[in-house]
């Protein structure tokens, strides 16, 4: 699941340029991914799961919408308009550490060596194949990076304080009131831009554009996301995030748009070994002797 999540988030930004911002602006493509993809889980949980909340979860739902949501979504966009493409990406590699951190400090995880090993040769994967396409940290795209830091503390600090709810909720129920709570703010920042879009100018890879990202990096990347942190901790949830510019690469290399080198080669065996590490747990025999 977190594979596909990874996917859908690789392929998403450059099918997002294909909607933003000449068809819709940024707060309004917002507004309709979190309105359409909350119809849905509304609609799947009311015929499949129908479970309540204790009114004393409420609150925590709400800071899981405020983080999970509306900080993590709208931040991203604000701050990819002002700074770049390759700032965002590279700041955003931040989050699997900052999920480590806070889990850590909180006392959800615990941070081992293994762990540390994992993210930091996840870390040097993804900056050693980022950094050959260059990036520029300067006053002018200060706001903006700042705006991606936001972005990827909040999203980490969402995966930990919704961690505790997957083991009391199914994870339907739970995302469905996270994106009850976070349409409400959302709507109000992007009915303005709502109200500008021309929607029967739209061709039919415009609206294909649309639904794959409303259905793919919203609705399928929520719910996958909840259903495997259900199970797995969230600084391996995190640690997915490595595999977005690996992945990125290998889909350009198979549509021919980029070659394979040496150099993407050794950043896809930090970056998968890193995930292995972070994600493992339980026993493995190396060598005759089962290590932990």
């Amino acid at each position: 699941m977190l594979l596909i999540v990874n996917l859908f988030y690789g392929a998403g930004f450059t099918v997002s340029k294909m909607v933003m911002p000449e068809f819709i602006k940024p707060f309004g493509f917002i507004a309709v991914r979190v309105s359409v993809t909350l119809i849905l889980f509304v609609i799947l949980h009311e015929i499949f799961i129908r479970e309540k909340i204790q009114k004393k979860d409420f609150g925590l739902l709400a800071l899981c919408s405020l983080f999970g949501v509306v900080l993590n979504m709208e931040m991203f966009f604000v701050g990819l308009s002002i700074t770049t493409p390759i700032n965002a990406a590279l700041i955003m590699i931040m989050t699997p550490i900052l999920t480590i951190i806070i889990s850590s400090f909180v006392g959800r995880e615990a941070l081992t060596g293994r762990k540390i090993a994992g993210i930091v040769l996840g870390t040097l994967g993804a900056l050693i194949i980022l950094s050959g396409r260059g990036f520029d940290f300067s006053s002018k795209t200060m706001l903006g990076d700042l705006c991606i830091l936001i972005n990827a503390a909040s999203y980490a600090v969402y995966l930990v304080i919704a961690k505790p709810l997957m083991k009391k909720y199914h994870p339907l129920t739970v995302i469905r009131w996270v994106f009850t709570f976070g349409a409400v703010p959302v709507l109000i920042f992007g009915l303005g831009q709502l109200q500008d879009v021309r929607w029967f100018e739209f061709s039919t890879t415009t609206w294909l554009a649309v639904v794959f990202v409303v259905m793919g990096t919203t609705f399928f990347a929520y719910l996958f996301n909840m259903l495997a942190l259900r199970e797995v901790n969230s600084s391996v949830v995190s640690a997915y995030i490595y595999l977005q510019p690996i992945l990125a690469t290998i889909i350009s290399i198979l549509v021919k748009s980029d070659t394979l080198t040496m150099e993407k080669v050794i950043s896809g065996v930090l970056i998968f070994s890193g995930v292995f590490l972070v994600s493992y747990s339980g026993q493995m025999k190396l060598f005759g002797r089962v290590t932990k």
